[in-house]
């Protein structure tokens, strides 16, 4: 199978698990408890993306002042609470990051 094929397949299977739920709006009524949940959806992929490569950068927990992702991060986390700026939040990490690992 060609890599093109593949990535269309994936782009395919992607929309249409997205389409899922918009046709399903109004036609079929989720539970409560779901609805409730689904804002936490982004972040909890988010989560679960971002949280190995803080911790375990190179395969093994690595939670030490050393780790300049898991500084980074930290740094990342802290401009995101006080400034509620996404451009400050990355600026901020990347410079931590860049004066980190040199």
């Amino acid at each position: 199978m060609s890599i093109w094929l593949l990535i269309l397949a994936c782009g395919v299977t992607t929309f249409v698990i997205r389409l899922s739920f918009i046709a399903a709006e109004g036609k079929v009524a989720f539970p409560p408890g779901f609805r409730r949940l689904l804002p936490f959806v982004p972040v909890a992929t988010l989560s679960a993306l971002v949280a190995p490569e803080l911790l375990m950068p190179q395969g093994t927990l690595w939670l030490a002042w050393d780790n300049s992702r898991l500084l980074a991060g930290l740094m990342a986390i802290v401009l995101a609470a006080t400034t509620r700026s996404v451009l400050w939040t990355l600026v901020g990490g990347f410079i931590v990051l860049a004066i980190a690992s040199a």
